[in-house]
C-alpha cells in the first residue's frame, strides 16, 4: 500500500536519523527496524482526523505552548469527579478555575492492591475499570479539545505491572517475555549492580531487585517489588511500548508525561540513570510523535537539579521534551517559607534564568507527590546549614513542631538515622490556613492566605507553564481520614491527595470566604498574566537586587513592557528602596505606585508594571504617602 502524502513528507524529513540511531541502539536489527516503522505508519492511519487537523494547527504554530496563556491543573480523577465521565461534567468549573491545561493522574488499568498510585500498569490499552474506558477518555479529550484545553497523562515507561500480560508470561516461564525485563538465575550479576545502583526507596523498598518465586529467578525492580523493570535493549519493548504511546495520543492525550525518564536504560557497573541510551530513546521518540502526531509534546519527569535536567531537552537541531519540571525550585521555594531567607531561592533561580528561552519548564507549588528536600547544600553551607539538621529543622516546621510554625504537614519515609523525611501537605496547610481557621484565629488567617495568595503569584511571575494541584484553587486542607483507611495509611501521601471537596468549591463565589478569596485571588493572577505579553516565555528574567535577605525580586521584560516582582517573604513590613523613578502601575490595585521606595506587607507581594510603548510613562508619579 502507498504511503499516505502527509506521512510520507514527515517520515522523509526524518528518516535518515531515525533509521540510524534505532541501528546504532539495536546492532543493525533491520528486521525489528521494519516492523517499528510499519507500526508507526499504522498508528497515523488510526489516528482520528479531527486529532489530525489539530496536528496541522499546531504544526503551523509550533510555539503555541510557550506563551504566557496555558495555566493547567494536576488532578486524580477518582479524586475529582470519580470518573472520566464526571470529569467531563465537571469542565464548566475547569473553565471557571482559568485552566487550559488539565493533567490527569495515572489512570490506566493497575492492580488495586498494588498499583503505586496508577504506576504499576498491567495494561497499556485499558483504563481502571472504575474510571471508565479509553472510549471515555476519548470523549473527555474532545470535549476538552472544544474548550482549548490540553490533556495531558502519564505515560509509565519504565516498568509494568507484575500482573501485566507480559510478566504474567514470564512468570509461566516464556522465555521471550523473560527477555522483556531483567531475569537472572541467581544473585550475581543482582548484587553487582547493587554496587553501583542507588536504592529509591531504601527504607519502604530497598534494593533493585527481587525474587520471583514462579520461575525461581531474580527480576530487577527498582521501584517497588511489584512494579518490574522493562528491557529497552530488546528493541520488541522499544516497539511495542512506542505502539502503547501513540495509541494514548490518537485518544486524544496532547501531553505525554514520560514518568521515570532517567531510569529507562540499565547497564551493569553504572549508576542506570540518565545513560547515554535514554537521551538516544527520547530523542527517537519525539521524532515518532512528529511524524505520527507533531501536535504532541513530551513531557520529561526527570527530578533531580537543572544541571541533570537541561540535557533532556536535547538541543535546538536535535530536541528531546518539549517541556521538564522545575522540580528543585518548588523545594528551594518551601525552604525560603521556613527560613524567611531567599538567598537559596534567589541563587536557584539565577541558574534557571541563566538557560535559553527556548527551554520550557513546568512550575509547581504543590504535586501529587511529596517535597523531598533535595537543595543544594554545599551553597547552603556557606551560611553555616548542615544537610541533616538543616532537614530536620525544616520538617519539624512544616510538620507545626517548630515553635511558632503555623503549617500542618506530615512526614513521608522517614528514615531517623538519614534524617532524610520527606514532606506532605496540601499548600493551604501548609501556609497555615488550616490551623489558623482550626484555632479561630483571624491574624493568622489573613497572614496564611496572604502567604498562599503571594506563592501563587510568584509561580505565575515564573516562565513556563503554572500548574495548580486540584483542590489548592479552594485552599483545601488536608485529608486526614487517609489514617482510617488500611490500604492508604502506609502512605503519608494520601494527606494531599484527598477528594475533591465540592462543598469548599461551592463558596468560591463568596468573596469573604478563605475559599472565595483564594479562587478569585487566583483567577485574578491567571488573567493579568494572560493580558500581559511581559508574561510570555521569551522574556528576558533577572534577579533583582532587593538589599533584603527578606525580598524576592524578580525582573521581566518584553517589547517595551518591564515587570518588577517584588515578594516579601519575612514576618514584618519591609520598604523597598529601587531607587526607580519612572511611573509603575500596581497590576493588583491597576493604581500608580512608586519604584523608588514601596513598602510590602509580610507574605505579600508586589507586580510593579511599566509600558515604555505608553507614552504616559514620560509623567512622573506621586511618592506613596507613608
Amino acid at each position: 500500500m502507498e504511503m499516505n502524502r502527509e506521512f510520507a513528507l514527515r517520515f522523509e524529513r526524518h528518516e535518515e536519523e531515525l533509521k540510524r540511531l534505532y541501528l546504532e541502539l539495536y546492532h543493525g536489527d533491520v528486521t525489528a527496524w521494519e516492523y517499528f516503522i510499519g507500526m508507526i505508519e499504522r498508528a497515523y492511519n488510526d489516528r482520528p482526523e479531527a486529532l489530525k487537523l489539530m496536528d496541522r494547527a499546531r504544526e503551523a504554530c509550533p510555539d503555541w505552548y510557550k506563551g504566557n496563556d496555558l495555566t493547567g491543573m494536576l488532578m486524580y480523577v477518582n479524586c475529582f469527579a470519580g470518573t472520566l465521565k464526571g470529569v467531563r461534567e465537571k469542565l464548566d468549573y475547569i473553565e471557571e478555575s482559568g485552566v487550559n491545561y488539565l493533567h490527569l493522574m495515572p489512570l490506566l488499568e493497575s492492580p488495586p492492591d498494588k498499583s503505586d498510585g496508577g504506576y504499576a500498569v498491567s495494561d497499556f490499552r485499558k483504563v481502571q475499570p472504575e474510571l471508565g474506558t479509553m472510549e471515555d477518555l476519548a470523549e473527555l479529550a474532545n470535549d476538552c479539545h472544544s474548550r482549548g484545553i490540553a490533556v495531558c497523562l502519564d505515560f509509565v515507561m519504565n516498568h509494568t505491572s507484575d500482573e501485566h500480560e507480559w510478566a504474567k508470561k514470564a512468570k509461566a516461564g516464556d522465555v521471550t517475555c523473560q527477555q522483556r525485563y531483567f531475569f537472572y538465575n541467581n544473585w550475581d550479576i543482582p548484587n553487582a549492580y547493587e554496587q553501583t545502583v542507588p536504592q529509591v526507596f531504601p527504607t519502604t523498598a530497598p534494593g533493585n531487585f527481587s525474587w520471583c518465586p514462579e520461575v525461581g529467578k531474580v527480576v530487577m525492580t527498582t521501584f517497588w517489588p511489584y512494579q518490574w523493570d522493562l528491557n529497552y535493549a530488546n528493541p520488541m519493548v522499544f516497539n511495542d511500548m512506542t505502539d502503547n504511546m501513540l495509541n494514548l495520543c490518537n485518544h486524544g492525550v496532547d501531553i505525554v508525561r514520560l514518568d521515570a525518564t532517567p531510569y529507562i536504560w540499565k547497564a551493569l557497573g553504572t549508576p542506570c540513570r540518565n545513560l547515554p541510551q535514554v537521551h538516544t530513546l527520547v530523542r527517537m521518540m519525539r521524532i515518532v510523535c512528529e511524524i505520527v502526531c507533531p501536535g504532541t509534546m513530551l513531557l520529561g519527569e526527570v527530578v533531580m537539579e537543572p544541571s541533570k535536567v537541561v540535557p533532556y531537552f536535547g538541543s535546538v537541531e536535535k530536541p528531546e521534551c518539549h517541556m521538564l519540571y522545575n522540580v528543585t525550585t518548588m523545594a528551594s521555594t518551601w525552604h525560603t517559607v521556613a527560613t524567611r531567607d531567599v538567598k537559596l531561592l534567589r541563587h536557584q533561580l539565577g541558574q534557571v534564568f541563566a538557560l535559553p528561552k527556548e527551554y520550557t519548564f513546568l512550575n509547581y507549588l504543590r504535586c501529587h507527590d511529596d517535597i523531598g528536600w533535595g537543595l543544594d547544600y554545599d551553597f547552603l553551607g556557606r551560611f553555616g546549614n548542615q544537610e541533616v539538621p538543616h532537614k530536620r529543622f525544616l520538617n519539624d516546621y512544616f510538620c507545626g513542631w517548630f515553635p511558632g510554625s503555623p503549617s500542618r504537614g506530615e512526614l513521608y519515609n522517614d528514615d531517623p538515622r538519614l534524617g532524610d523525611a520527606r514532606l506532605c501537605g496540601t499548600t493551604a496547610s501548609l501556609c497555615g490556613i488550616q490551623s489558623s481557621v482550626q484555632r479561630n484565629d483571624p491574624e493568622a488567617l489573613e497572614t496564611g492566605i496572604r502567604l498562599d495568595i503571594m506563592l501563587h503569584a510568584y509561580m505565575f511571575t515564573l516562565s513556563g507553564i503554572p500548574v495548580l494541584y486540584s483542590g489548592d484553587e479552594v485552599a483545601q486542607f488536608n485529608d486526614n481520614s487517609y489514617h482510617d483507611d488500611p490500604i492508604k495509611r502506609e502512605d503519608s501521601r494520601y494527606l494531599h491527595r484527598g477528594n475533591m471537596d465540592w462543598e469548599r468549591a461551592e463558596k468560591r463565589k463568596d468573596p469573604e470566604s478563605v475559599e472565595g478569596r483564594v479562587f478569585q485571588a487566583l483567577r485574578k493572577l491567571e488573567t493579568i498574566r494572560e493580558e500581559k505579553q511581559v508574561f510570555s516565555g521569551d522574556a528576558d528574567t533577572w534577579i533583582i537586587d532587593t538589599h533584603d535577605d527578606r525580598v524576592l525580586g524578580i525582573g521581566r521584560y518584553r517589547q517595551g513592557q518591564k515587570l518588577l516582582a517584588l515578594f516579601n517573604f519575612g514576618d514584618n513590613e519591609v520598604i523597598l528602596h529601587l531607587g526607580e523613578t519612572d511611573p509603575y502601575t500596581d497590576l493588583w490595585t491597576g493604581k500608580p505606585r512608586s519604584a523608588y521606595a514601596t513598602a510590602i506587607l509580610p507574605k505579600d507581594f508586589a507586580w510593579l508594571f511599566l509600558d515604555y510603548n505608553d507614552p504616559a510613562v514620560n509623567v512622573p508619579v506621586e511618592e506613596e504617602e507613608e
